[in-house]
């Protein structure tokens, strides 16, 4: 293959992911702001995953929760109905379980669409910049769990598209979905009855969650900032 060949099968690799990144936005956004969100009914997700579970077994469940990761379904949500449908023990086992199979589903798209783009096409300060952050894989995966600044699935890709490491991923959403899976499983109960009907105070906490989040992607950009 002639170096002019190779160079628009990159950009090809790139366009499509790219469009991939976009594609598990607009989902993102689609199950929060559009008439997508009457799927998730927190009673109509639960009774579909209890009928799973019992159907098939507990790994068609936890491989249930991957792939509506994969798509964009908002973790929060899914961790909330696993609780709900199994208990707090099983719930936080199968949505660890299948937390872990939907990051490394994302990052292998990642990885497959994006590395090779990254390294040839981005230019040295770029490759730089991932490669200093992949040092603190890690540390960059724990913080971006724990202050969720985009949805899950564009954050497994762009770690694939990355020099981070898949273990650095698995380990840090492990570490950093602990817990928030930990609190929901405390206030379970209320939490879903907070959903099922919305009042004031659940609007107030939306509204410092949204601030905590704003908050966080502003540490993150500072400290991205500080390893370049």
């Amino acid at each position: 293959m002639s170096r002019t060949d190779d160079k628009l099968a990159l950009r090809r690799r790139l366009v499509l992911l790219v469009v991939a990144m976009v594609l598990v936005l607009a989902l993102a956004i689609g199950w929060t702001w559009t008439p997508l969100r009457a799927w998730l009914d927190v009673d109509l997700i639960v009774a579909a995953l209890r009928d799973v579970g019992r159907a098939f077994g507990p790994l068609a469940a936890i491989a249930g929760f991957a792939v509506a990761l994969t798509v964009a379904v908002p973790l929060t949500f899914l961790t909330l109905v696993a609780l709900v449908a199994f208990g707090p023990w099983s719930g936080i086992g199968c949505a660890t379980a299948g937390g872990l199979i939907g990051a490394a589903i994302s990052y292998g798209l990642g990885r497959a669409l994006g590395r090779d783009v990254l390294e040839r096409l981005a230019g040295p300060r770029v490759n730089l910049l991932s490669r200093r952050m992949a040092s603190r894989g890690l540390i960059a995966v724990i913080v971006v769990r724990l202050v969720p600044i985009a949805p899950f699935a564009v954050v497994n890709m762009v770690a694939g598209a990355c020099h981070i490491r898949l273990r650095d991923l698995l380990l840090g959403t492990t570490i950093g979905m602990a817990p928030s899976m930990l609190a929901m499983a405390f206030f379970v109960d209320q939490i879903a009855a907070a959903m099922r009907h919305p009042t004031p105070l659940t609007f107030v906490l939306v509204a410092l969650t949204v601030a905590l989040i704003a908050l966080g992607a502003w540490a993150l950009q500072r400290w991205v900032r500080s390893i370049d």
